[in-house]
């Protein structure tokens, strides 16, 4: 059962719609522990104080925001609860974009929202208006302590909320070594690389992609487990392709071949 993170209201103009906030998305990753080599012990990272020589617990501990060097300003709770913000349990929309307008580099974290009490209609209305425009809202929230900007966008019959960078939170490029328009690229280079990728598009499925990493470490594991010995692939060779033409033609023959086996796969599935 998944809990909501909040409840609170999607403001559209005049309309207020109660939602509860679900977090969307959760991380995979196999978690490990660090352990002392010679005991196998678990290692503690413990809160001390080294000028009291003590270990402090989460109730001694305030937050400090260093403005120069060993000088602080301390904050606590109640200071964060008194921040004149104008609510911190509504998600209020700002204005309606293009989705494609939007670079994902903005996007953060996803949450999905469903409608609360009494919330269904209005709700409903909000998501087949969008549908209807092919827009998405873009909304100022707070959760937690932090106010951030956000998308609000329908995904199948669900409102999707995306959290999102400032746009000065968004690192420059501009100290990256990048090519510049010296680069000369032959009109035939450009031909088989677009063939390339013609010959590579699919319909977005996200069931396809697997994250063989995780699988492979996670096999190790029960390898381990079961005291099996741990077997390791060796490396593939390198590729000794010094034309970039030949290596695109190459390539090209290579997904020509893999799309070839995949529609034969999905004919027999078919019959």
């Amino acid at each position: 059962m998944i809990r909501s993170l909040w409840k609170g209201f999607l403001g559209f103009g005049l309309v207020s719609i109660p939602v509860k906030l679900y977090v969307a998305t959760e991380k995979k990753d196999l978690k490990f522990r660090y352990l002392h080599q010679e005991c196998m012990t678990p290692v503690q990272y413990q809160k001390r104080c080294p000028t009291c020589n003590k270990d402090l617990e989460n109730h001694e501990i305030v937050y400090g925001y260093e403005y120069q060097k060993g000088r602080f300003v301390v904050l606590n709770e109640e200071d964060f609860a008194r921040i004149p913000l104008e609510s911190t349990r509504s998600v209020d929309i700002l204005n309606f974009v293009d989705l494609n307008q939007v670079d994902p580099l903005y996007f953060d974290k996803s949450y999905y929202l469903e409608p609360g009490d009494g919330g269904n209609k209005a709700y409903s209305l909000l998501m087949q208006a969008m549908e209807a425009t092919g827009k998405v809202a873009i909304a100022r929230v707070v959760i937690r302590t932090k106010e951030t900007l956000a998308a609000v966008r329908v995904r199948d019959k669900v409102l999707v909320m995306e959290t999102m960078f400032y746009p000065d939170e968004v690192r420059s490029y501009a100290g990256l070594s990048l090519p510049g328009d010296d680069v000369k690229v032959h009109e035939n280079e450009t031909k088989m690389a677009i063939s390339l990728i013609e010959n590579l598009s699919v319909d977005f499925e996200p069931s396809q992609y697997q994250n063989r990493y995780r699988q492979a470490l996670h096999e190790m594991i029960e390898a381990k487990i079961a005291g099996q010995e741990v077997q390791v692939s060796p490396q593939a060779p390198a590729a000794n392709v010094v034309d970039l033409m030949d290596a695109l033609k190459q390539s090209v023959k290579m997904a020509e071949k893999e799309r070839k086996k995949t529609r034969s796969k999905k004919a027999k599935v078919g019959t």
